[in-house]
């Protein structure tokens, strides 16, 4: 399949997925997004996740209109810099209420007109938020960039026992499909008191490292609780620029370097 001419002026795509919802996948996207955008990096966000598009809200675009040019959609920014932009099903909807109620060939079309008609320009990261599990949406995103040659997949868990079942499937699904994977990242790994700062294991610990450990695969990093992150995801703030020395933030910076030190080389960098 011929690359869209568009996305050949994007640098790095990182397809965040996760075996089943529920695991934080849309809040672990957002915060990759915001960490690289802090790191001076341009970047784009597409959410794929048609049923459930949480993206807008959660980047503090919801309700702006996307609005079409003579050569494609123009993504929507999050502030006049133009240092992240956003495009999501959520933009096209009437009320953000509504249903998608569609069947799996519409819904693969909406996802190639994604990948092909949006005017991202020069970025060097794309970051896709994809739906949970493993389905028809998930081989339609990697066959249509197939050509461009995805950085990989951050594969998404949390410590409990069922939602790393679910996970193996997913990292059994990037095997399938030739999908590198990039890491895995055990989100709601312990929970910040708001008063002492001391971190508690609410669930249980340890089980995306092993997970990590069993497919030979990186490590990426554990992400604590904290009620400051769900309040900024409710608020459409930046918890990245409130709370830069928080312990999730510390450790979202931890994984964005370990990300930048595998991308894979880009026509576009200098070198």
């Amino acid at each position: 399949m011929e690359t869209s001419p568009i996305l050949s002026n994007v640098k790095h795509v990182i397809l965040v997925l996760s075996g089943k919802g529920g695991v934080g996948k849309s809040t672990v996207a957002t915060q990759l997004a915001l960490t690289l955008v802090q790191a001076g990096n341009k970047v784009g966000v597409l959410d794929i996740d048609l049923c459930g598009p949480s993206v807008p809200h959660m980047l503090n675009v919801e309700g702006h209109d996307v609005h079409q040019s003579s050569e494609g959609w123009v993504p929507v920014y999050t502030d006049a810099s133009q240092r992240l932009g956003v495009m999501s099903i959520g933009f096209l909807l009437q009320n953000k209420d509504d249903a998608v109620v569609w069947r799996g060939p519409k819904k693969n079309a909406m996802i190639k007109q994604f990948l092909t008609d949006v005017l991202w320009g020069d970025l060097d990261y794309l970051v896709v938020d994809t739906p949970p599990g493993t389905s028809d949406e998930h081989i339609s995103v990697v066959e249509n960039l197939s050509d461009l040659r995805p950085d990989g997949a951050v594969v998404v868990t949390t410590p409990q026992g069922v939602a790393l079942a679910d996970v193996r499937r997913e990292l059994s699904f990037c095997v399938k499909l030739k999908l590198p994977i990039l890491g895995v990242v055990e989100n709601m790994s312990g929970y910040i008191c708001p008063h002492c700062k001391e971190c508690s294991n609410v669930f249980s610990m340890g089980g995306g490292e092993s997970l990590a450990e069993e497919f030979k695969v990186p490590f990426l990093g554990r992400l604590p609780l904290d009620a400051r992150l769900t309040q900024c995801l409710e608020e459409g703030q930046s918890f990245v620029d409130l709370y830069p020395g928080s312990p999730v933030q510390q450790e979202m910076v931890k994984i964005v370097a370990k990300l930048a030190g595998q991308n894979k080389p880009s026509s576009t960098d200098v070198h």
